[in-house]
């Protein structure tokens, strides 16, 4: 083997990680900059108006409502509650043809949280998935 560069010492390939950083700084000020004028949330959108016919109807909400002595109603119709069961047969009365209305529990404040359980596992029985709590602000 001939070793042609006999006089020189061969040299320690070094990494210089200046030009890295000065890369990494254009590249965070430029991220920097870029996503400081993303307001969507000001965006101001009139939308175009167009005729014609509504082709679904409009799904009419079933509520529900408890007081803190565990009485029931049903858009405004009181039920005796005589169990879970009953009070899924009165929901599905109560949604029609609907195949899965929004029900809307109306709780006093100081309902027993197995009532409201009750409602929602009535629901369930019923087969509707689509539930929601009414509150309403507080007056401070």
């Amino acid at each position: 083997m001939m070793n042609f560069q006999r006089g020189r010492t061969r040299e320690e390939p070094e990494i210089n990680l200046i030009p890295m950083i000065d890369v990494l700084l254009v590249i965070l000020i430029f991220l920097m900059v870029t996503t400081s004028y993303a307001k969507l949330s000001e965006l101001q959108i009139n939308l175009p108006q167009a005729g014609g016919e509504n082709t679904a109807p409009v799904a009419k909400p079933i509520n529900i409502s408890v007081d803190a002595a565990e009485h029931y109603a049903i858009d405004t119709r009181s039920l005796n509650f005589s169990g879970v069961d009953a009070l899924a047969t009165s929901l599905k009365q109560a949604a029609g043809e609907q195949t899965d209305p929004t029900i809307v529990i109306n709780a006093d404040a100081k309902t027993p949280h197995q009532a409201v359980i009750n409602i929602m596992e009535a629901a369930r029985l019923a087969g509707f998935g689509r539930i929601t709590f009414t509150t309403q602000n507080s007056p401070d």
